[in-house]
């Protein structure tokens, strides 16, 4: 079996699977269950001045059949008293003292809060810290959260400030709801952090109940934006982790957040570039026996590669994601109907003929059945009749020879190159 510990920061886990911090980290008694299911890690339910929550608080978004394909939430930090949490912190770390612990922090904008409750936090035992500078709804409201996450200035200066106190290593949890989140990523390496996490949830109004006309959810009639998460985020995320991995001046471990409900998805996220995985949704939706399965399909994948560690995958794929303007004009794929396989649902058909490029078409065979068949001639590899299509295996994209190599920055160069070529002559 594949060796699947990591250590993200100076943060030694048996595993890349934490817990992040919602819900499921509220308290001592969640943890240690969750470390019994076989968790590697879990970050704290973030910890600051005790606040009132809101009933309700929750919401889902079903889609096709498929539960929770999104989660809505509008609870905010701990509603708990740090001195008690600070104590099942210390039992818990004390029980389990090969998992790791991290405190999730927010305190107001103030060099003397951070050096407080840095101090307290560290004085229990845990492995290290994460600054939660995503939270969108109610803390930002007060200055805090994705308020201070959205301003790299703030980013780059509480990340100082606790440094300047800190002895574990410091992990910065970044909010999406940003245009570009490598400039918080590299506010905050610049701070001083050890690592950063990403993504805290997305700002979100999960929907209205169209008999009442309350917002979902509600509390006594009105609601409130409130944060976004599950599998329908993942896409948002994992690109928010590539640019992060990619970039030259964020040399830092990446803690990846985000839609991860199994592990495939985990594999992903290592893959751009994810030391290891947070996991919040999933479990809320599962509870936390589903780490059992992300163990054992990730030491089945790890495996059948012939890979020995799973700090061996770390960043595998991050060469491989690039601007548009590096890719390849010439590099051509067409799609093609396998008729064994096929149906005959015309998904493929209309999809292409009303949103696409109208080059499927429909034929007969010499015993008059109908058939479908592709002018690969006029196909542009769009794939999506492949995506519409119902059956797996129905449809392929097959790679075809095609020119040399000629990415749109090679051409535009080449452009360029004749046209100083024609003012000189």
């Amino acid at each position: 079996m594949a060796d699947l510990r990591i250590n993200l920061a100076g943060i030694k886990s048996p595993n890349p699977f934490w817990l992040a911090s919602a819900p499921p980290t509220n308290s001592g008694y969640q943890v240690q269950r969750a470390f019994e299911a076989g968790w590697g890690g879990a970050v704290w339910k973030t910890l600051g001045d005790p606040i009132i929550n809101v009933s309700s608080r929750f919401a889902g978004l079903n889609f096709n059949g498929q539960r929770v394909a999104g989660f809505n939430n509008i609870e905010l930090i701990t509603d708990r008293p740090l001195e008690v949490n600070l104590k099942e912190i210390y039992e818990t770390k004390k029980r389990f003292p090969n998992h790791a612990i991290i405190a999730s922090l927010m305190v107001e904008p103030k060099q003397e809060k951070w050096h407080e409750i840095v101090k307290k936090v560290e004085d229990v035992g845990v492995d290290g810290l994460e600054l939660n500078f995503g939270c969108p709804h109610g803390m930002a409201e007060r200055g805090m959260g994705s308020a201070s996450g959205q301003v790299p200035e703030l980013v780059e200066k509480q990340t100082y400030w606790t440094k300047e106190a800190a002895k574990t290593p410091v992990i910065v949890k970044l909010t999406p709801n940003i245009t570009d989140i490598t400039a918080t990523a590299y506010a905050a390496v610049q701070g001083g952090a050890d690592a950063i996490s990403m993504i805290n949830t997305i700002n979100s109004l999960m929907g209205v109940d169209l008999d009442t006309w309350n917002t979902i959810p509600h509390v006594a009639g009105k609601g409130a934006h409130g944060g976004y998460c599950g599998p329908a985020v993942k896409p948002i995320a994992l690109n928010m982790v590539a640019e992060c991995a990619r970039h030259p001046e964020i040399n830092v471990p990446i803690s990846g957040i985000g839609g991860i409900s199994n592990w495939r998805d985990a594999v992903e996220y290592l893959l751009m570039g994810a030391t290891g995985v947070q996991v919040c949704t999933a479990a809320m939706h599962h509870g936390f026996g589903i780490v059992e399965d992300m163990i054992d399909g990730l030491n089945n994948y790890l495996d059948e590669k012939g890979i020995a560690a799973v700090t061996d995958i770390v960043g595998g794929s991050v060469k491989r994601y690039a601007n548009w303007g590096d890719l390849d004009l010439n590099y051509k794929v067409v799609a093609r109907i396998n008729r064994d396989t096929c149906i005959n649902c015309n998904k493929c058909h209309i999809a292409c003929e009303d949103t696409a490029h109208q080059c499927i078409d429909m034929l007969r065979d010499e015993q008059g059945a109908s058939y479908l068949q592709v002018r690969e001639e006029d196909c542009v590899g769009c794939n999506l009749c492949s995506i519409v299509c119902p059956v797996e295996g129905a449809i392929d994209m097959i790679e075809i020879e095609s020119k040399l190599p000629m990415t749109w920055n090679e051409r535009q160069a080449v452009i360029q190159g004749v046209k100083c070529d024609v003012q000189k002559v």
